[in-house]
């Protein structure tokens, strides 16, 4: 007896289902405010400042966070050997990187490799070209490890 009225119940629930389903309005196409129009994407033209562009953004960067979160008196005083490793490594349709690599002098008389790229449309709120940098060795928070490895193409 219970096994037939459970069966009733579940059954009149599942009609009852089915019929809010049945009165729900179709399904209709956006109208041309909806369709988002001027949000065409982004679009990127690939024409990235040469490696040497992005040094005094690296050193500005490496001297505050240094000086901010590590309490070091740590600074780049020189860079050598600075060349470009690869350009829109990937798909052409990604965002345009420009990576390079090279070696950084600190002022304790040290010479670390440096890895970095300049990004197009990498910089705050995209308005300008970004600079992600990782100086082996000194790559504290460990963003880029092992051994800055995160930071080539």
């Amino acid at each position: 007896m219970r096994a037939i009225s459970a069966l009733k119940l579940s059954s009149a629930g599942l009609a009852v289902l089915l019929g809010l389903f049945a009165l729900a309005p179709a399904a209709k196409a956006a109208n041309p405010l909806e369709m988002n129009f001027w949000l065409s994407g982004p679009r990127y033209d690939g024409n990235l400042p040469s490696c040497e562009a992005g040094l005094p953004a690296i050193t500005h960067q490496f001297a505050e966070k240094e000086g901010t979160y590590w309490n070091s008196e740590l600074r780049i005083t020189a860079y050598s050997g600075i060349h470009e490793v690869a350009f829109r490594p990937w798909q052409s349709d990604n965002i345009p990187r420009r990576y390079c690599s090279g070696d950084a002098i600190l002022n304790d008389g040290k010479a670390h490799r440096l890895h970095y790229s300049i990004i197009e449309d990498g910089g705050l709120a995209g308005f300008s070209d970004g600079v992600e940098f990782c100086i082996v060795g000194l790559d504290r928070n460990w963003a880029f490890n092992p051994a800055c490895k995160a930071a080539k193409p």
